[in-house]
């Protein structure tokens, strides 16, 4: 059995125990935690069971713990996600698609034959044309609908290129036949 290089000293431990009493971050409590279990020769498999983190999130706190302190088991990440509108461009959004349809905003580019209601599509030109902003993922305009107060339907399927006079004739044939 190989031996553990990662050992705490005794002010290391007090320093992980009091910083573990003072925090009231559920997860940051939980990396103190297990770096302290790791330092006092817990069994990993023993910290995964009652910290419920994976060995590689432990050896990377453990790392971390080591190059920085406890400066380095704070988690860094800022939280929410990459907004590109701003509080006032969404609302203006959902005044404009609560007021107007694709028709009226884009003419005859719509997604759908009407142009009367509100698609994927229709909703990432809108952004586009009139913020220059574009999503990565189309999860994303699914959230921009939902926080403007719409839900998402799947649009009939219709043909643009169909020929109103033509069609006309063609059901005017079947209906006599």
């Amino acid at each position: 059995m190989a031996h553990r290089k990662f050992q705490l000293t005794a002010s290391q431990l007090n320093e992980l125990i009091q910083a573990f009493c003072e925090c009231t971050e559920g997860q940051l409590r939980t990396r103190y935690q297990a770096v302290r279990m790791y330092g006092c020769n817990y069994s990993v498999s023993e910290i995964s069971a009652l910290t419920r983190c994976s060995r590689t999130s432990l050896m990377e706190w453990c790392a971390a713990y080591t190059q920085a302190g406890l400066a380095g088991l704070v988690d860094g990440r800022q939280g929410g996600n990459a907004a590109k509108l701003t509080l006032d461009q969404r609302a203006e959004l959902q005044c404009r698609l609560e007021t107007s349809t694709p028709q009226q905003c884009f003419g005859a580019a719509t997604q759908t034959a009407d142009g009367k209601f509100w698609t994927m599509e229709d909703l990432q030109h809108a952004l586009m044309r009139w913020w220059n902003v574009k999503y990565a993922s189309r999860s994303s305009y699914y959230n921009l609908f939902h926080a403007c107060g719409f839900s998402y339907q799947r649009p009939a399927k219709v043909f643009k290129s169909q020929r109103p006079v033509q069609m006309m004739e063609f059901e005017e044939h079947t209906e006599k036949n």
